[in-house]
Order: C-alpha cells, then structure tokens, then sequence
C-alpha cells in the first residue's frame, strides 16, 4: 500500500546517514513571525526620517546559526520532529501521525515519552538563552543598555558624536545670538554717534556762518563809515 511505503521511505530516509565530506544542505528559508505592531496613535515623526528595515526572510548565516543550535545525535526531539515531517507527506495527520511516528521512533530509538520531551524542552531552553543573548548584544548596541567592560558599539559611538554636536551647535547658536545682540547694540550707538556728529556739525556750521555774516556786516560798515567820515589832508 501507498501508505506503507511512504512510512517505509520515511524510515530509510531517516536512518541514512549523511556523508559528512559534503556540508549539510541549509534548511529552506522561512519567514519569521515578527513582532505584533502596537496599535496606532497618531502620526509619528521619528517614521518620516528612520524607514523600517524590510525583512523578507532570516539570512542564511541566521539560518546556519539556528541549526547549529538544533543539532543533535539523531535520537532527540528535534529528530524526531524530522520523522514527523517526513510521515506527514504519506497523509498521515494529527494525534495518528504524532503516534505513528512516535511508536517508530520509540522502536528504532528506545527512547520513551518523558525522554522525549525532556529533550523537547531542552531545545526549547537552548534557543531561548540564546534569544536572550543576541537580544542582550543587540540592546547594546542600539545603546538601549550598557554591559560593563564591554567597548561601546558604533551606534553607541556615533548617538555620543551625535549628542556632542548638538551641544556644540546649541552653544554656537548661543554664542551666534550673542554676537547678534552685540551688533544690533553696536548699529544703535553707531546711530546715535552719527546723529551726534550731525548735530554738531549743523550748529557749528550755524555759528561759523552767524560769526561770519556778523564779521562782514561789521567790516562792512567799518568800511563804509569809517572811510567815508575821514578828512582829507
């Protein structure tokens, strides 16, 4: 029967070894579920300037990571998932697949129920300290923590560089105000010095003209007089 033979298939497959001269073929990628959005509040302006990165698929060498992680010696959960997998394209489905594939497992393993899980639950525990790792590294450097006697990250060094010259250009903004103020002080005594200077010239230039006008009529009338009432020899 059809079945069988898949069943059969499945065993072969998973007892035969893999020729360790050749590298291991890389799992197919999957897309990995990401995290629930929040809900929206309103605009956010931060989104106009920092587009979010657009993940298709795990990279490969996270793929390779993964896997390395999911390693084991063939009589372990995740082994066993591989038979599940592999009776699952015979039809076989639900609580008849996961029995079927267990009592074959059991059988060519020796391995019972609570081993079993057991060995679920470590796998689970591994990827989950090693979830809180990457995380751990990656918080460190986005600079969201700080680990102690670890050297800051490039975008910890460059949220420093950035915070620094934000000081410096609020302090040349300062200073450039400052400078403002002083010129516009300076404008304003240049203009009353000029309109001093001014001032001072039109009543000098009054009093130089009243002066001089008042010197020709009196030599004028000197002239006239003095020439005109002197006897002749």
């Amino acid at each position: 029967m059809p079945i069988f033979d898949n069943l059969a298939k499945a065993a072969k497959d998973f007892f035969v070894e893999e020729d360790e001269s050749q590298p291991a073929a890389a799992p197919a990628a999957r897309p990995l579920p990401g995290p629930a959005a929040p809900p929206a509040t309103g605009p956010n302006p931060a989104a106009y300037h920092a587009p979010a990165p657009v993940v298709s698929q795990p990279e490969q060498r996270h793929l390779d990571h993964i896997s390395g992680l999911l390693a084991g010696d063939g009589k372990d959960f995740v082994a066993f998932v591989k038979m599940v997998k592999s009776m699952a394209a015979s039809g076989l489905s639900g609580p008849v697949l996961y029995r079927t594939a267990f009592n074959a497992f059991s059988a060519m393993t020796g391995l019972d129920l609570p081993t079993l899980l057991a060995s679920a639950e470590q796998f689970e525990t591994r990827l989950t300290a090693d979830r809180n790792k990457v995380l751990e590294r990656h918080q460190e450097k986005l600079g969201e923590i700080r680990i102690p006697n670890a050297p800051p990250g490039p975008i910890v060094q460059l949220l420093s560089q950035e915070q620094q010259l934000q000081k410096d250009l609020a302090e040349l903004s300062r200073q450039l105000e400052d400078k403002r103020q002083l010129l516009l002080t300076a404008q304003q005594q240049l203009q009353q010095e000029r309109q001093k200077a001014q001032t001072a010239l039109a009543s000098y230039e009054l009093a130089s003209a009243t002066a001089t006008a008042d010197l020709h009529a009196h030599r004028q009338a000197a002239q006239s007089f003095l020439t005109s009432s002197t006897p002749t020899a």
